[in-house]
């Protein structure tokens, strides 16, 4: 059984998907604008869902900092720019793909 956790790397802008220490994949993200950050440190997935409407692309996995996620983008450029209020955006095929293999409680550490 994987023992999947989450590294987000601001500084690349990619999201490293890890089984143990093994990077298994990873994707390029769009992250928050300078006056909208998104937040540094140690989070879990706490909920998911399927086509929640509206900006949110294809899947929503939400993080244990209120207001928080993970999910796809009815903006496909803005992937790997400055652009959320926050959230990490991923293009809605890869987080298709990335919501099916990591479960609620999965790790996501996000860093600078």
């Amino acid at each position: 059984m994987p023992n999947y956790r989450i590294i987000v790397d601001l500084s690349d802008r990619r999201l490293h998907l890890l089984d143990g220490d093994v990077v298994v994949r990873s994707y390029p993200v769009g992250i928050g604008k300078v006056a909208t950050v998104t937040p540094v440190g140690e989070y879990r997935i706490v909920n998911k869902q399927a086509n929640p409407g509206g900006p949110f692309g294809a899947y929503w996995m939400g993080l244990s900092r209120p207001h928080y996620g993970i999910h796809g983008t009815n903006r496909p450029s803005s992937i790997g720019k400055l652009v959320s209020h926050g959230c990490i955006r991923m293009y809605n095929q890869s987080v298709l793909e990335l919501a099916g293999l990591v479960p609620v409680g999965t790790r996501v550490t996000i860093r600078a």
